[in-house]
């Protein structure tokens, strides 16, 4: 998705050089505008995909110290001695939102 965002804002980029040949003010102002506008567009998908990975690993940090912890306890029963120590796994369903 990020590369086509990319990919999108370079051919308006494109589209607009190659149609400034000789442009009045006004036609100066637009491709300018319109090159502000494709930026505007790539660094948006930028945010997005970075706030999508910080969320995904912040998750998989979560659930590997959930793992950890239950190690630990598993540890801790067994050297209690325990011997009626089982394992608990669960599983965690991730979701993907399309707005």
């Amino acid at each position: 998705m990020k590369l086509i965002v990319k990919a999108a804002a370079v051919g308006l980029a494109v589209l607009a050089l190659g149609a400034c040949n000789k442009h009045s003010a006004a036609g100066d102002n637009v491709v300018a505008n319109t090159d502000a506008v494709a930026d505007n567009i790539v660094a948006a998908a930028d945010n997005k995909a970075d706030n999508i990975t910080a969320a995904a690993n912040n998750k998989a940090d979560a659930v590997r110290a959930a793992g950890e912890n239950k190690a630990e306890a598993m540890d801790n029963m067994a050297k209690s001695g325990n011997t009626t120590a089982t394992t608990n796994t669960t599983t965690t369903k991730t979701e993907t939102k399309k707005k």
